[in-house]
């Protein structure tokens, strides 16, 4: 579904990216992994038509109006509520407005709905994205940092609704820094250091072919002992 081969960014004389190679399988949730300024954001510009690659090919399966996009600036109408801002979008893919109050409900902000954004917790301000990019059912969608900042309790009803859109037929592209997060969502993952990918695989065959699967898959185990720095 998503695919990148030997893609290459460049901004002036820095090489972002350096021969990006991975494959995400569709219905399959496949988490990048990487610490800050590796590239990751960079990569979903790119497969999401914001940035133009320097060189290689990419695909995602899915037209711009089947996608779905969270990313950590989340460009919200501060002065508008909840449901005003859903309900912006689901004129633009021309959809019921009770799809934005089932958004809203499946982000746990059913109750906030008339709440305006200024209003809005860093934490809820982040669900209200995501309920954005999910609102129209898009076949493939990709999350920046979808859980970061939020309290262990919102994030496992994020990644249980994660699961369940996954489950429905999207294919679910995620950054993260969270090791548990990609361990126990992800079917597959990419390290990436410095532009480049450094792993790629399923999470436990990755930690195995790095002897660091003592009692649970440690994938910052691996990362530290690929690249020497740590994820965050």
């Amino acid at each position: 579904m998503i695919k990148m081969t030997n893609i290459v960014k460049r901004f002036g004389d820095n090489a972002v990216l350096t021969d990006v190679t991975f494959e995400a399988h569709n219905r399959e949730i496949f988490g990048l992994m990487g610490p800050s300024g590796a590239g990751k954001t960079t990569i979903i510009n790119i497969l999401t038509r914001q940035l133009d690659a320097d060189g290689g090919t990419y695909s995602t399966g899915a037209e711009m109006l089947e996608t779905g996009l969270m990313l950590d600036s989340d460009g919200l109408f501060v002065r508008l509520t909840c449901f005003e801002n859903l309900n912006l979008y689901a004129e633009i893919y021309k959809i019921p407005r009770k799809k934005s109050l089932e958004a809203l409900k499946n982000v746990g902000l059913g109750d906030a709905a008339k709440k305006s954004v200024n209003a809005l917790s860093k934490g809820m301000r982040q669900r209200l994205a995501l309920a954005r990019a999910i609102l129209h059912e898009p076949k493939v969608l990709f999350l920046d940092e979808p859980t970061s900042g939020l309290d262990p309790a919102t994030a496992k009803g994020i990644h249980k609704l994660i699961r369940s859109l996954c489950d429905n037929g999207a294919t679910v592209f995620l950054t993260t820094h969270n090791m548990d997060e990609a361990i126990s969502l992800c079917n597959h993952v990419a390290l990436l250091h410095k532009g480049k990918i450094i792993e790629y695989g399923v999470p436990a065959e990755i930690c195995e072919r790095h002897d660091s699967f003592k009692t649970v898959p440690d994938l910052e185990a691996v990362f530290i002992k690929l690249t020497g720095v740590t994820l965050e």
